[in-house]
């Protein structure tokens, strides 16, 4: 009984020497039996060579797994970058919906991914929850369940498993389990009947697995145990709703999972508790050993075990069964999505008449997470291959990024981004807002207000080609000879 099979550890991308740093800890989980890894960034074919020297060196079917709720090239540089959920919610189109993840299914077969981490299935409840927000698809039960159904049946349609986050809902937390553990003090009718409806819908549309929050749910557990080390929550699962698939913690080198907890014995509560797939664990030779030296025969422990291995194989043979599609670029529809939502963007005010050259102000609020962030230069040097960015004589614009970031801690623009809107205000003649609309609210000023929801570079792109169509015709109306 090997339970190395059911640690899932971590591979990331170094700019400097790509996955050369990695390949040596990951030949040595292999050694050790490990299922699978998750991967973080890299080019597409990096990515590619990389799961299939993983698969060769493991001589077995391997999960591989990334994070992917705004399509492959959220992580792999030359894929395709969706708008995040609550963007193509509001689009109020299921085809848009589904042309995102079945491209992302597609896509992140091409490069050897057949395990994606989305959709979200959390809502966006909480106006401070700094973790979930846009990655969400609403805030109304039914709409989100309606889109989580559509997203997982258009990817498990390619032949690549789904995964549903995070149960049984992070959407009322006012943290991050990044930097902590969070109790959602909600009573237990209202979480039953609207934080867990999308998971209720995400079951019956056949997901392949669920992934866990590292959240206290008192109403669900009197113990205030967190989700991820629930037996009562995860009992119920399997008994009340009735889900069969795979059970896949959340990143366990997270702090929320970490609080009053070893890797090691958070590995052994998990398991004990009824995951099945211990993502992340940070030292995953240690976890195992530790996991071995637990395995009594006939314990509690060696049966939960025996489950989970039970399903995971069931997992890998329905890869098996059903070769993935091959993939056709998505770059085009995704595209075409950019700028549906762009052509219905205006959230405060009307489009202003724009005068080229335009003079472009960055408000970077997104500077404090975990990881840096994509530069915020896309919309400058787009406007500059257009002809018409510069610093004087024409409009004046500002744009403000703020996304769900890990470790970021707050949803609201900080003091630094809001000292530096109310200086540059009176002077402005749009704002572009790449974050959640409801940060308008702290925009000062009368300018109008661009909603472009995320800083992706493909976003900064069509933001830049928006601004650039828009004022090049200012410019032809006033030029020589009007």
């Amino acid at each position: 009984m090997n339970v190395a099979r059911l640690v899932m550890p971590a591979i990331r991308w170094d700019a400097a020497s790509g996955f050369a740093l990695a390949l040596p800890a990951a030949r040595a989980e292999l050694a050790a039996g490990v299922g699978g890894f998750i991967i973080f960034g890299g080019t597409a074919e990096a990515v590619a060579r990389l799961t299939e020297e993983l698969q060769a060196l493991a001589g077995r079917p391997l999960l591989l797994a990334a994070d992917l709720e705004r399509g492959a090239g959220q992580q792999f540089a030359g894929l395709s970058e969706f708008p995040p959920p609550l963007a193509l919610a509001a689009l109020d189109d299921p085809d848009a919906i589904r042309a995102a993840a079945r491209i992302t299914a597609q896509e992140a077969a091409s490069v050897g991914i057949n395990w994606v981490f989305a959709p979200v299935a959390d809502l966006d409840l909480e106006p401070v929850n700094p973790i979930v927000q846009t990655r969400a698809f609403g805030d109304e039960a039914l709409v989100v369940s309606t889109a989580v159904r559509h997203w997982i049946e258009a990817c498990q349609d390619q032949g690549v498993l789904a995964c549903a986050k995070h149960f049984p809902g992070h959407g009322r937390t006012t943290g991050d389990s990044h930097s902590g553990l969070h109790v959602v003090p909600a009573s237990e009718a209202l979480l039953r009947t609207t934080d867990m409806a999308p998971f209720r819908a995400a079951i019956a549309a056949g997901v392949a697995a669920l992934m866990t929050a590292h959240v206290v749910f008192p109403a669900l557990d009197p113990a205030e145990v967190p989700a991820t080390f629930s037996r009562v929550q995860l009992g119920e699962l399997r008994s009340r709703l009735g889900f069969t698939g795979l059970v896949v913690s959340d990143a366990l080198v997270m702090a929320g999972a970490l609080a009053g907890r070893t890797a090691a014995s958070a590995a052994v509560e998990a398991i004990s508790a009824g995951v099945d797939i211990l993502l992340y664990p940070g030292d995953s030779l240690a976890v195992i050993r530790h996991l071995e030296e637990q395995m009594v025969p006939g314990s509690a422990l060696a049966g939960r075990v025996t489950d989970s291995l039970d399903r995971l194989e069931r997992a890998l043979s329905r890869l098996q069964s059903r070769r993935p599609v091959p993939a056709s670029s998505g770059r085009a529809e995704a595209q075409a999505l950019r700028e549906r939502l762009l052509d219905q963007g205006m959230i405060r005010g009307a489009t202003p008449p724009l005068q080229a050259p335009l003079g472009i102000e960055v408000v970077d609020d997104d500077l404090d997470g975990d990881f840096p962030p994509t530069p915020s230069d896309g919309v400058a040097i787009r406007l500059r291959e257009r002809g018409v960015v510069g610093k004087d004589g024409g409009s004046r614009v500002a744009l403000v990024f703020a996304e769900p970031r890990a470790g970021k801690g707050r949803a609201h623009l900080g003091p630094r981004a809001c000292a530096a809107l109310t200086t540059l205000a009176p002077d402005l003649d749009l704002v572009v807002l790449f974050g959640h609309p409801r940060l308008v609210e702290q925009i000062p000023g009368p300018a109008p207000v661009l909603l472009a929801w995320h800083r992706q570079a493909a976003m900064q792109e069509a933001v830049g080609d928006w601004l650039a169509d828009r004022a090049i015709g200012r410019a032809r109306e006033t030029g020589p000879g009007s």
